[in-house]
């Protein structure tokens, strides 16, 4: 009785594996033309916008250590290729309160994987800001006077397309 078991549990081992096999063999598929389409996106532009809602009053003491503290950065990044472009808008009018934001930061990434290539600024941050004691206060103090912060990677939508 213990053979026939035994018999039985290879069988149904070798039964589970040709059923996971057959239901992953889609799944692996799929994930290497997405593996191919990504590789044809690594030359392809990879853009984020960053909004800031800055508390009541302080916006200008906002893109003031922003210009101070990020932006020569983000510049540097520029310049390394990383980025392509970086850029930056504040709305006209006022908006809602629950809608409201006060600057946008457009980066334009080399390409989706740069952008979340985990690249450390700290040496960059060190290079540009030897003064790293008012450097880290400032950029404490950017953050202190926000009220909300967020990222969205964004795409362009062709409106010619049919």
């Amino acid at each position: 009785m213990l053979l026939v078991t035994v018999k039985n549990a290879r069988l149904s081992i070798a039964y589970l594996s040709l059923a996971a096999l057959c239901i992953a063999a889609p799944w692996t598929a799929a994930a290497q033309q997405g593996a191919i389409a990504t590789t044809g996106a690594q030359d392809k532009a990879f853009v984020v916008e960053y909004y800031y809602k800055v508390k009541w009053g302080h916006a200008d003491e906002f893109i003031a250590l922003f210009r101070k503290n990020h932006y020569p950065l983000l510049k540097k990044q520029v310049e390394m290729g990383r980025m392509l472009k970086v850029s930056a808008t504040a709305p006209r009018y006022h908006a809602t309160e629950d809608g409201r934001w006060d600057y946008r930061v457009t980066i334009v990434f080399k390409n989706a994987a740069t952008a979340d290539d985990g690249f450390d600024e700290k040496a960059l941050i060190r290079q540009l800001y030897p003064d790293q004691e008012t450097y880290k206060k400032e950029e404490q103090r950017r953050f202190e006077i926000l009220d909300a912060h967020w990222d969205l990677p964004v795409r362009d939508v062709d409106l010619n397309a049919q």
